[in-house]
């Protein structure tokens, strides 16, 4: 790349700026937040104001290593808090209106990163998560990789290898195509809206896993609930009215509903679909993982 010093600030930061938003989908993928992501990002700037990039070749993948050693840093240090957390976490969600969203996200729905898989993401040791998030969704070699967790090309291999068979057992095959998801979830709506727990049962796997992050702090911690009947019970229960207040929106790249309140939103709701059945419901309630949700008032 030669002396990028040489070349002004004003030209690094341009260079920054064309790379930032494949690095702010690194961070997203690693951390499972925007705000994280985006603190991740302005710390990557940072540290290429500082640093001495003379000889540098290949500026995105020298940027490529650096966020992922800031986000293996913060994964580590958010383990050790996460032990106040109550509950259940869940990552904070990806939401476009249906039809059009906000062009700034496009990298980061550029492939299909689910909320279901974000949560077994986070299953993993940084280093597992990085070297999978790295390789298998970026294509970065190997060789790259070891510079970051300080092993060997081989070592970060078999870390690659190890998270991607737990990713495959845990996370289910889904059906990717938008418009059959949007047909399941269309059909799970109209059922809770009208309190029909048959029709809900009829929509869900028999082992679907409903899930929901109220915070962490100040409500009652709500474990993960398993089974259809359980799970449409359970959705019956929040009442016909909550359902009433959904409204369809694009979830972390797949079909998904909005729970639009007299104030915003008051929930974000995430889909995993396979085989024409709703095999995994992701509900995010926290008030701090809502404050990027755009209103989406949507079809009814």
């Amino acid at each position: 790349m030669g002396d990028s010093k040489g070349n002004g600030d004003g030209w690094l930061a341009d260079q920054f700026q064309g790379h930032r938003p494949h690095l702010r989908a690194v961070a997203y993928r690693m951390l499972g937040s925007l705000a994280d992501a985006d603190d991740a990002v302005q710390e990557c700037w940072l540290r290429l104001q500082r640093a001495d990039t003379t000889g540098v070749v290949n500026l995105r993948a020298w940027l490529t290593t650096v966020i992922g050693r800031i986000c293996v840093d913060m994964l580590r240090a958010r383990r050790a808090r996460r032990e106040d957390y109550v509950g259940t976490w869940l990552p904070e969600p990806l939401v476009e209106p249906e039809g059009g969203g906000d062009p700034a996200n496009a990298a980061m729905l550029a492939d299909t990163v689910g909320l279901a898989l974000l949560v077994v993401l986070e299953t993993l040791t940084p280093v597992e998560r990085l070297a999978f998030v790295l390789h298998d969704v970026f294509a970065v070699p190997f060789n790259d990789i070891a510079e970051v967790v300080g092993h060997s090309p081989a070592a970060a291999r078999q870390l690659a290898s190890r998270a991607r068979r737990r990713v495959r057992l845990q996370t289910p095959e889904a059906d990717l195509d938008v418009a059959v998801q949007r047909r399941v979830v269309d059909a799970f709506l109209t059922a809770a809206r009208a309190g029909d727990l048959e029709a809900l049962v009829a929509v869900l796997d028999p082992e679907v896993v409903l899930r929901t992050d109220v915070g962490g702090t100040g409500q009652p911690p709500r474990p993960p609930v398993v089974g259809a009947g359980q799970v449409a019970a359970a959705i019956a229960g929040r009442g016909p009215g909550f359902a009433r207040l959904a409204r369809p929106a694009i979830v972390n790249g797949g079909a998904g509903l909005v729970v639009t309140g007299p104030r915003g939103p008051v929930g974000v709701v995430g889909f995993t679909v396979a085989g024409g059945r709703i095999v995994a419901i992701d509900l995010v309630a926290s008030p701090v993982k809502l404050q990027r949700v755009p209103h989406t008032p949507g079809r009814p």
